[in-house]
């Protein structure tokens, strides 16, 4: 596990559940980095919880927009010291990609800059619904190709597709979503791995929500450490 990183998904607006992940999410044997996302940006105390936070923290808001619109959404979170991971969705184009990795390099030189893929709840099928004619890796592929020529520091794609990434781009940060414990259900994912299989695809790191924050916490951090290690 060394040079691995482990996320956990805080998908709530609740402050109190928040912090409950947060503290009971905490032991010496896994470092896991706590990932917030739109749910909880936007939510009311969620900005102003994460200016006084005083750990590293990813920032999963998937950023795609024309580019002078998606530099002034990184610009405003400049006093987010502690941010650590930024997402950017690969559909905005190298302009925006190029864009908002100067821009972060700029404000924050620890902030570093992951290139949203396609989302682990699609599929084939979806998307062909949404007009695409080309299938999940071979667009992985071909947006794994923009996020390197844009000097961004990495992308978020679902395991099933990190091996064959890895394989091109060495020096890319691959986080994948989509991770589930052995027999957890899938729920909306429609590409999902354990933790050891990912792990097992050259990735660099992982996110994991339910599997950690449905139930007793700390229980599921035991079963998680004794997953990674069997």
């Amino acid at each position: 596990m060394k040079n691995k990183y482990i996320f956990v998904a805080c998908d709530t607006s609740n402050l109190n559940k928040i912090k409950k992940i947060i503290n009971q999410t905490k032991t010496n044997k896994i470092k896991i980095i706590p990932k917030f996302g739109l749910q909880f940006f936007y939510s009311r105390n969620g900005r102003k919880f994460l200016e006084k936070f005083k750990n590293d923290f990813w920032l999963d808001l998937k950023i795609n927009d024309i580019p002078q619109t998606a530099l002034s959404a990184i610009d405003s979170l400049k006093d987010l010291k502690k941010c650590k991971y930024i997402t950017v969705h690969a559909n905005g184009g190298m302009e925006m990609l190029k864009s908002i990795k100067k821009k972060a390099k700029k404000i924050n030189k620890n902030l570093k800059v992951l290139g949203v893929t396609i989302l682990t709840s699609l599929n084939n099928k979806s998307l062909k619904e949404i007009g695409h004619t080309k299938n999940v890796k071979q667009l992985v592929l071909r947006q794994a190709e923009l996020i390197k020529k844009s000097g961004c520091d990495g992308l978020v794609c679902s395991a099933q597709e990190a091996a064959m990434v890895s394989k091109r781009y060495r020096n890319l940060l691959i986080i994948t979503p989509g991770i589930r414990l052995p027999g957890d259900s899938s729920n909306d994912q429609m590409r999902i791995m354990t933790p050891k299989q990912a792990f097992a695809n050259n990735v660099s790191g992982i996110v994991i929500g339910r599997s950690l924050t449905k139930g007793n916490i700390k229980n599921n951090i035991k079963k998680l450490n004794d997953h990674l290690n069997k």
